[in-house]
Formats: C-alpha cells, sequence, structure tokens
C-alpha cells in the first residue's frame, strides 16, 4: 500500500503536511486503541496483558473477538521490532491450546452466544508497530496464519492514524465439532434454509450477477476477500461488506457500513438492519437481484467504500 500523507490549510491557504510521531511509552499506545478498538478495528476488546503460561512464556497485549465472531490478538510496539511475526506464530500457538480458556473468556465477558458461535477455523493476529521491515512483510506472506501488520502515527498530539501495510488471510482449518445450544440450531436452521454463503449452487443467473458484484467491491484499492461459514467477507481493516445468497429469491444480499440515516431507503431494494438480527455485518442491507439493482448500488458501495 502507498504510504498515507495528510496535509492542513495554513492562515495563508497552503498545504502543509502534518508529520507523524511516535508514542512515548507503548502502553499508551496500547490503552487508546484498546478504549477505541472496535471502531478502529472491528474487534470487541476482552483482556489486556493475557499471560500465556510457562510453556509460551510471554503476555499478549490484548484480546479480543472480531465482528465475524474469530478470536483476535493484538500486539503493539513503539518502533519497529524484528521478532514481530515469530511473536505472533508463537501466541497463535498459544491460543490453539487454549480454546476452552478463551471461550470461558468470551462466555464472561460478551456472553454465551458470543462463546458459542466464535469461529475457529482462522484466528487473526494484528500486529501494530511504527514501522516493519521490507523482510516482514515479505515473510507474512510465506506464513499459514492470519496477521495483519498496521503501521501507526500520532499527529499533532492527538490525531491515531493506523494504515493496513500487509495482510495475509491464513489457512483456515477445519472448525472443531461442537454443540450448540437449541436457540442457535434454531435460528442456524432458518437461515441456511433460505440463504447460503456462496454462490456454488446458486442459479446460473445470480453466479453471473455476483461476478459483477464482486468486480464493484475489489474495484477499490487493496480488499481482502474472506469466505467464511455464513457469508463472505470484503474487508480492509474492518469489514466494509458482507454478501450472503438467496437462491430461491433469485437475490444476493449485500449489507454495507454504511449509516442508513443517510441514505434514502427504496422499499424491495435497501432497508435499514439496526436491531434487525442477519448473517454479515452492515447496518444497511441492499438486494440486487438484477444488472439495473447492481448499477443502483453503485454510489451506495462507493460510499461504503471512501469511509472505510
Amino acid at each position: 500500500m502507498s504510504d498515507l500523507k495528510l496535509f492542513r490549510l495554513d492562515a495563508d491557504g497552503r498545504d502543509v503536511e502534518l508529520q507523524g510521531s511516535t508514542v512515548a511509552l507503548e502502553m499508551e499506545l496500547q490503552r487508546r486503541i484498546e478504549a477505541g478498538m472496535e471502531a478502529m478495528l472491528g474487534i470487541r476488546f476482552l483482556a489486556s496483558e493475557y499471560p500465556t503460561g510457562p510453556w509460551h512464556r510471554g503476555r499478549i497485549d490484548s484480546l479480543g473477538l472480531d465482528e465475524n465472531g474469530t478470536p483476535a490478538l493484538i500486539e503493539y510496539k513503539k518502533g519497529a521490532d524484528s521478532g514481530v511475526l515469530s511473536q505472533a506464530v508463537s501466541y497463535l500457538s498459544w491460543l490453539d491450546s487454549a480454546r476452552h480458556e478463551f471461550e470461558a473468556l468470551v462466555k464472561e465477558k460478551l456472553g454465551s452466544e458470543a462463546a458459542e458461535a466464535i469461529d475457529w477455523r482462522n484466528p487473526r493476529m494484528v500486529c501494530i508497530a511504527a514501522s516493519f521491515s521490507h523482510h516482514d512483510r515479505v515473510a507474512v506472506h510465506r506464513l499459514h496464519e492470519r496477521i495483519d501488520l498496521v503501521r501507526y502515527r500520532v499527529i499533532d498530539g492527538e490525531l491515531l492514524s493506523l494504515l493496513l501495510i500487509e495482510s495475509t488471510s491464513g489457512s483456515p482449518s477445519p472448525a472443531p465439532a461442537r454443540r450448540r445450544s437449541r436457540h442457535r440450531e434454531a435460528a442456524a436452521g432458518a437461515s441456511v434454509g433460505s440463504v447460503q454463503a456462496s454462490p456454488g449452487g446458486a442459479p446460473a443467473c445470480l453466479q453471473d450477477l455476483y461476478a459483477e458484484l464482486d468486480e464493484a467491491l475489489t474495484a477499490w484499492g487493496e480488499v481482502e476477500v474472506a469466505q467464511l461459514r455464513h457469508y463472505i467477507a470484503y474487508r480492509r481493516m474492518v469489514n466494509v461488506a458482507s454478501v450472503i445468497f438467496r437462491p430461491k429469491h433469485e437475490a444476493i444480499l449485500v449489507y454495507l457500513k454504511v449509516d442508513p440515516d443517510v441514505v434514502e431507503l427504496e422499499e424491495g431494494f435497501s432497508r435499514d438492519m439496526r436491531g434487525i438480527g442477519h448473517l454479515g455485518t452492515g447496518d444497511l442491507e441492499v438486494r440486487i437481484a438484477s444488472a439495473a439493482d447492481l448499477e443502483k448500488a453503485g454510489p451506495l458501495i462507493r460510499r461504503a467504500f471512501e469511509a472505510a
């Protein structure tokens, strides 16, 4: 990704570049991101300085659960640290051996439903530092783990800039068999009967429509496409759009991170999903059943990615 530059107009109307700096203490960065973790990273905060026991010999800076129900581990570095990737892999190894412990923590902090819905197939590691070496950026693509390298800058002592430098989708492993509550079984059954998470098996017209939708959703620079259990996520630092299929209705549903209050809703095409349970993330639902719908959705998709 290209470097991020910020400018401010001075009193003479000239653009002056704002110079970024690093934090004085690593803990300052940690506390600031933990306070706004869900908005910044799409991760719900669980714990700080979490001990990994005598074998892994460490303390994970922050533990969380991301918007897709995926376990997330966050490490902060005031400057640069050549050992950040080995530390990331070590902590992900700890997580694999501490699933029951992590589930208990999620249940305590977020409730039983969140604990039962954890997706263990591809845990997420987020490394936040002032910079990363070229070797780190190359090496991360050789690993089979899901790792985000995020560069931070502090500007004028108040503004915090986060830039996703590298991101790897990892290699999802099969989810462990687990017993779900009757409530979740019923909800899942109702959902799976009417929607599906991938275009496979959908009518040819939907598959063709999805190919064009995918182009529209990936036209905004570097976008990661992740096939999840219940939907397809299009993400940068956080999910920007989620896609599911309704074969019986020959339609695709797209959930966008757009404030429904700033959109003129249209019955049968767009809907405010706040307070309505649904698969995927995003408060604005857009129903796409034709090329005309896709064209009409274009400005809403643009708005979601411009705000991301």
